[in-house]
């Protein structure tokens, strides 16, 4: 599948409304930052403070200007190709088949550690990007991008199984334990299972 350079946009209406939206939900926690916390993280389930909406609007909520501005950037720098190739109703579909995907994996591990004594809120839309991630990786498996950091240029392939098998080990092991890893694997995990539904197989384009 591919698309025409008439038809092709550097802001489609999905990631164009997704930034949009992260942007504003983070100018409102600038205002009152504890009361977002508690009502939209998303909370171990059973806390006190979780609702069943916080699968979706956790995503919209960010910890800091970095935490935002980087899942930002890779929602704008991975999403446009997606979107433009898919359209932009299966884009949409496939982001929140992700985030909530992450947000149930990443709820398992919040409730079990509040079972233990640790609670904690989990935010971010690194659960879609991760997904878009995957969904990148495979559409345009030799496509060369570069890290920000270190600055490695890569195949889009191994820029995805290197983010994979990361999360992964330090989900494993604790390290960067304020991260939530097992959310990011949720989202490509979901992400892989959604695209074989819809047909993906290894060597085929679309």
């Amino acid at each position: 599948m591919s698309v025409s350079p008439a038809r092709w946009s550097n802001f489609p209406p999905v990631v164009t409304g997704l930034l949009a939206a992260c942007i504003i939900v983070f100018m409102l926690q600038l205002s009152d930052f504890r009361w977002m916390l508690d009502n939209f993280a998303l909370w171990g389930a059973n806390t006190p403070n979780f609702q069943p909406w916080q699968l979706v609007s956790s995503a919209f909520l960010h910890g800091g200007y970095f935490h935002l501005f980087v899942n930002m950037l890779a929602l704008w720098m991975f999403g446009v190709q997606i979107e433009n190739v898919w359209g932009s109703g299966r884009f949409l579909f496939y982001y929140f088949f992700c985030v909530i995907g992450a947000s149930l994996v990443q709820l398992l591990v919040a409730t079990a550690a509040a079972a233990e004594g640790t609670v904690y809120p989990t935010v971010g839309a690194s659960g879609g990007v991760f997904g878009i991630l995957l969904a990148f990786g495979l559409l345009f498996p030799n496509q060369r991008i570069v890290l920000l950091i270190p600055p490695i240029p890569m195949k889009a392939k191994w820029f995805v199984v290197v983010f994979g098998v990361f999360s992964l080990l330090a989900g494993l092991t604790g390290t960067m334990a304020n991260i939530a890893h097992f959310a990011h694997l949720g989202g490509m995990v979901f992400g892989l299972i959604l695209m074989v539904w819809w047909g993906w197989r290894p060597g085929r384009h679309w």
